[in-house]
């Protein structure tokens, strides 16, 4: 697609800003790129959301005189996600190790605040002498795709192995497990 718009001759191109928006923008330097809010474009949408009706709204949008446009990113500031990845991966984790707080909470096993205090949830789960867990729920919890807690290992106890996924020894007999 790059060497489509290097052969053309300099024109106006208008782009949604969506994820793909910014690096395209830097792609195409000889053209003139304008990037739009896509909550901008939607009002030029005359009729059902598809493709065609969008690049409609788009090249009706990107000539209007009142058109709002959205700076494009450099390169440097594109890698800021990194930023943004970790936030989102700290509060998925967060919310992870608070469901499974409550979930065990649920059934009576109550484990201190923090990160801390979860590490000694696998191990309930884990055994499978410890009868306070249901099996049904002690299923769940293992093949639960969280990465914020992990299984404590059979050699060490220490934290080695994840609770889900092929090697998980309780994947093959779990009723999910397929």
């Amino acid at each position: 697609m790059l060497r489509f718009f290097q052969e053309l001759s300099p024109c106006l191109v208008g782009l949604e800003a969506c994820a793909t928006a910014h690096y395209w923008a830097r792609e195409l330097t000889k053209l003139e790129v304008r990037l739009m809010p896509a909550r901008d474009v939607k009002a030029y949408v005359k009729r059902n959301k598809n493709d065609a009706a969008d690049a409609e709204a788009i090249c009706e949008a990107v000539r209007r005189p009142t058109m709002r446009f959205v700076r494009v990113k450099s390169a440097e500031q594109a890698q800021l996600m990194q930023h943004r990845a970790r936030d989102l991966l700290l509060r998925q984790r967060t919310q992870l190790i608070n469901a499974m707080r409550a979930h065990m909470a649920e059934l009576g096993i109550a484990a201190p605040q923090g990160r801390e205090g979860i590490k000694q949830l696998p191990a309930i789960i884990a055994n499978d002498e410890d009868t306070r867990l249901p099996v049904d729920a002690r299923a769940s919890l293992l093949v639960s795709p969280t990465r914020a807690v992990q299984r404590p290992s059979s050699q060490t106890d220490a934290p080695s192995a994840l609770p889900f996924g092929p090697t998980a020894p309780y994947a093959t007999s779990s009723p999910l497990a397929g």
